[in-house]
């Protein structure tokens, strides 16, 4: 069987960091600490990439109206 979107989320909560790409071409990496049905994101250790250099967000929360993708980071 297909794993299932939400079932792949659940592999990767509190394990190993994630890349959301937002509306307006912002990309953001960290670790998921929680979702919900919506889309709605917790990310810890959250930081953006911009100009070549990352800026550190800390704790972040993302509502899924922004969320265009979520995928696992490969480091």
């Amino acid at each position: 069987m297909t794993p299932r979107p939400l079932d792949i989320l659940d592999q990767v909560l509190n394990r190993q960091p994630v890349i959301i790409s937002l509306k307006g071409g912002r990309e953001i990496r960290g670790i998921l600490q929680g979702y919900d049905v919506h889309m709605n994101l917790v990310l810890d250790r959250a930081e953006e990439e911009t100009g070549g250099t990352a800026q550190k967000l800390g704790t972040l929360i993302v509502r899924g109206d922004n969320v265009i993708y979520i995928t696992p980071s490969i480091e």
